[in-house]
């Protein structure tokens, strides 16, 4: 760890508070700890309860894998150093530091971060414990594949250098925060012109047509926002964007403009509304435009211009259900969209992305195919079964769903999904073997080895 980077030495104090996952929904009451430095974070391990410990970013992950019932979260979001290597391209950064945060850095730079998720305001720590994608990763993969090192606190205070072809590195890229505290990570960027993106937009009438606009040659950053609404579900608008060689070097990220008030009540976000917005949508799009120019900001994060959207769902709040088919299981899109039908459960956003080369990480989610990610309600009736019959869908075509968007996963799904889930539990035994590390998600799902 450079120098330069947090060492706090006081004490640690603890809050007690509520948190819960940015999909929204009932809270957990635990314990919180907010350590500027790394011995700050070792010192707030002394304090855990016997509930466990597990660390937290800016809790953008929709459902409980970063809070713990009555245990200890190490809220990082206090450190948040960094050095930029301008010669080599390398960055070393401290986990609490955001995706847009050093985007903003980088790219008067020079450079930038080949995977972006959909939001700029995912930490660090929190990208390389969900081993997260983004819209480009057909051509570069995972969050993970791009880290050069990792620094991590582990249950008996040791902090240890990760490097890639290490066991216990698999287990942590994508192990969800439960081998240890991501302290630091040494991280690849790659070179970059402007902030300005040279955009291809084309409108497609169905799912197929859809399919076939993503699988065109071109474009490193390829999405699809997909209408399941309407009375021709799987419609929808397919981008693919490329970086400009030259240009302006502000608008990496994006600015809140507005945001959705804590009194928000549920019921204004209804089907009938959103099918007249996504009608909207579909018709202002250009049926094939080329090379519209836009800044990286505006197109990578177009939900966080509206700061705490979750709570247009009102109190309830939603659930994401994100899952991976391989190619060749279109099929299988087809028969979720057909499900969310017959069981009157409104998906008021889907997207739709390709995915490349899977990663040697334990518990990565993506896998050569087609991921699907649908916001649906909470409050809607019967969304628990629905859920579960998709579940066994995606299973039975070797898919799976990711864990960093899961609420409700059960074991038996999880087991069929992740079929290196005994190796990854058999390296977190050795290196936490009185299970220190713990979240709601790894206790509701049975990741931690209940079955």
């Amino acid at each position: 760890m450079p120098a330069t980077l947090s060492a706090q030495t006081q004490p640690i104090s603890l809050e007690a508070g509520e948190l819960c996952g940015w999909g929204g929904g009932a809270g957990v009451r635990s314990f919180v700890a907010r350590p500027e430095g790394v011995e700050a974070a070792r010192a707030a391990l002394t304090t855990a309860p016997q509930s466990g410990v597990i660390a937290r970013g800016m809790g953008r992950s929709y459902g409980d894998a970063a809070q713990l019932v009555g245990g200890l979260v190490i809220d990082m979001t206090r450190m948040t150093g960094y050095e930029l290597d301008r010669r080599r391209g390398v960055v070393t950064a401290e986990a609490g530091i955001t995706i847009g945060r050093l985007l903003g850095e980088l790219v008067p730079a020079g450079w930038v971060l080949p995977v972006v998720p959909g939001t700029q305001h995912v930490s660090v720590g929190g990208a390389i414990a969900c081993d997260i994608h983004g819209k480009s990763h057909g051509v570069d993969g995972t969050f993970g594949r791009h880290v050069e090192a990792v620094g991590l606190l582990t249950a008996s205070g040791e902090v240890l250098e990760l490097e890639p072809g290490s066991e216990l590195f698999a287990a942590t890229v994508g192990g969800m925060g439960l081998t240890g505290v991501i302290l630091w990570a040494r991280l690849a960027l790659a070179p970059v012109g402007s902030a300005l993106l040279s955009v291809d937009t084309d409108r497609a009438d169905d799912l197929d047509e859809v399919l076939s606009c993503l699988a065109a040659p071109g474009g490193r950053y390829r999405v699809a926002w997909v209408d399941l609404l309407g009375r021709r579900p799987g419609r929808g608008v397919v981008t693919r964007a490329d970086h400009l060689p030259a240009g302006a070097a502000d608008g990496a990220t994006v600015p809140s403009r507005a945001t959705v008030p804590s009194w928000w009540p549920s019921g204004l976000l209804r089907q009938r509304t959103v099918e007249a917005f996504n009608e909207l949508r579909f018709r202002r799009a250009p049926r094939r435009r080329r090379g519209a120019i836009e800044r990286l900001g505006t197109h990578m994060f177009p939900l966080d211009a509206l700061a705490r959207w979750p709570r247009l769902y009102g109190p309830s709040g939603f659930l994401q259900y994100q899952f991976v088919v391989p190619v060749g299981s279109e099929r299988v899109l087809e028969l979720v969209i057909a499900e969310l039908r017959r069981a009157h459960v409104p998906c008021y956003l889907a997207v739709l992305k390709d995915f490349g080369p899977e990663s040697d990480a334990y518990l990565s989610f993506p896998l050569p195919g087609w991921t699907l990610a649908l916001d649906l309600p909470r409050a809607a009736p019967g969304l628990g079964a629905l859920l579960d019959r998709l579940d066994e869908l995606v299973a039975a075509a070797g898919g799976r769903v990711y864990l960093a968007k899961d609420a409700r996963l059960r074991l038996e799904a999880l087991r069929a999904m992740y079929p290196r889930l005994e190796e990854w539990r058999a390296v977190r035994e050795q290196v936490d073997p009185d299970g220190l590390w713990r979240s709601d998600l790894g206790l509701r799902t049975g990741l931690l080895g209940s079955g």
